[in-house]
């Protein structure tokens, strides 16, 4: 026998309450709960009697699988090489960023049979949107159906290499009274899934979606289920989208795959240092280049700083692109240590090209920016500037120097800015001056003309 009964579930981490809540006591979130029916089963009183079988770690074999790779060397570079075997994926983002079009293109490259299940588009739309990303769909397959237990079905028989759910908001198991897309049925559908995935070994792509209002309940919710979760972002005024990896049980999350929109469909962005780069006006002052590293990859960004009086009592701090936080700091360093009286000044800053930068390896190049913007005085148009700071002043050491210096030269640049402590680990080279920055004041006065 068994008794429903109501509870109230946040949609943002799970915890669960018999009473409706205005904050959430687990992840402090507000007017996250939602009301579901949840059917509670008696426990069995059946005792088991079979063994249990422990094995020793050390006398398991090791049995490497080969990746599952899509072709599309962005997104297996944030997968880690490839989808691996067994595993299920999470691709979440805004409506309309680009994620079906995204794991279609990938689909259509894929070595192997592909079922792709939408329960939001009938198989004509599907079809047309083939049509104009033009696409190879000789391996895929399509199945328009949101009852989980077809869907498994359609599996078992078809044996696929890789299954996309297009989306896991609107996959149902019938067992249960709630409706497709609240918190149960999402996390008892991807359970099913990936128990299936890992007893069959194909991989599984889920798309999850960030409804308008910005609520993430469904993707957040799984984060603990799934085993690679990956952010397809992006501004809607930019053509380029950003694929992050923020958990990854097979590879690591510090990678980035950056593809740009076009008509039929993304395009991968191989040197996405040019791009960055090329709508640099190099007659203002506030710009300043820097390298970032995304996982393995160097970056050559342009950072914009705009410093204006302000008429009111409190100046505003604006950042896209960066931690507005860590800006508030560096305009304090600035202040104390460079003598810039930036206290009743607007500052704006913004990193170019619609990323966004969390290493502190960019610290000194926005600080510069920021004095360039505040003297009205150009910056070396053909230096790059790196180096972290510190709360005296000083300018701290950062890591891969040389893979920033490399990308520098590639793109023609004269002179680059490093921290004084990276000098000793560089290879003397021919193609660019080397500048040592041991503290902010000093290299700010080096840097503008």
């Amino acid at each position: 026998m068994s008794k429903n009964k109501i509870k109230f579930i946040c949609s943002s981490c799970g915890f669960d309450s018999p009473k409706w809540l205005g904050k959430c006591p687990s992840c402090e979130e507000w007017n996250s709960f939602t009301e579901e029916l949840v059917e509670e089963k008696k426990g069995s009183s059946k005792k088991i009697n079979s063994q249990v079988k422990v094995q020793k770690l050390n006398e398991l074999t090791f049995q490497s699988e080969e990746r599952i790779a899509t072709n599309l060397d962005e997104f297996d570079r944030v997968l880690g090489g490839g989808l691996m075997p067994g595993s299920v994926v999470l691709i979440g983002g805004d409506p309309g960023i680009g994620k079906s079009t995204l794991v279609m293109q990938a689909a259509s490259k894929i070595n192997g049979d592909v079922l792709y299940v939408t329960g939001e588009e009938s198989a004509n739309q599907i079809n047309i949107r083939a049509k104009r990303l033009k696409i190879n769909t000789d391996s895929l397959s399509i199945l328009t159906e949101t009852d989980l237990d077809y869907i498994l079905n359609a599996i078992k028989t078809e044996a696929p290499k890789v299954v996309i759910i297009d989306s896991i908001q609107t996959t149902y198991k019938p067992e249960f009274d709630n409706a497709p897309g609240t918190v149960t049925q999402i996390r008892e559908c991807t359970y099913e899934l990936m128990q299936a995935a890992k007893k069959s070994s194909y991989a599984v792509i889920v798309i999850g979606h960030v409804t308008k209002e910005g609520t993430i309940a469904g993707p957040k919710i799984l984060e603990h289920i799934v085993d690679t979760v990956l952010q397809f972002e992006g501004e809607r005024s930019h053509s380029y989208r950003i694929l992050r990896a923020q958990k990854n049980r097979f590879g690591s999350t510090n990678e980035i795959g950056i593809f740009e929109m076009h008509d039929d469909g993304l395009r991968e962005v191989t040197n996405p240092s040019e791009i960055f780069l090329s709508e640099r006006d190099h007659q203002i002052t506030g710009s300043v280049v820097t390298a970032s590293i995304e996982g393995t990859r160097p970056v050559l960004l342009e950072v914009q700083a705009l410093v204006t009086p302000s008429p009111y009592g409190m100046p505003q701090r604006v950042a896209t692109g960066f931690d507005y936080r860590r800006l508030s700091i560096l305009l304090a360093v600035l202040e104390k240590r460079a003598g810039l009286k930036l206290s009743s000044q607007n500052v704006f800053l913004n990193i170019a090209g619609g990323i966004r930068i969390d290493e502190p390896a960019v610290d000194l190049a926005i600080c510069c920016a920021i004095a360039s913007s505040f003297t009205d005085k150009f910056a070396k148009n053909d230096t790059v500037v790196i180096g972290e700071v510190g709360l005296g002043g000083e300018v701290r050491s950062v890591s891969n120097i040389e893979k920033r210096i490399q990308e520098a030269i590639k793109l023609g640049f004269k002179s680059i800015v490093v921290p004084v402590n990276n000098i000793k680990s560089i290879k003397p080279t021919n193609h660019i001056k080397v500048i040592s920055a041991s503290d902010i004041k000093t290299i700010i006065q080096q840097i503008l003309s």
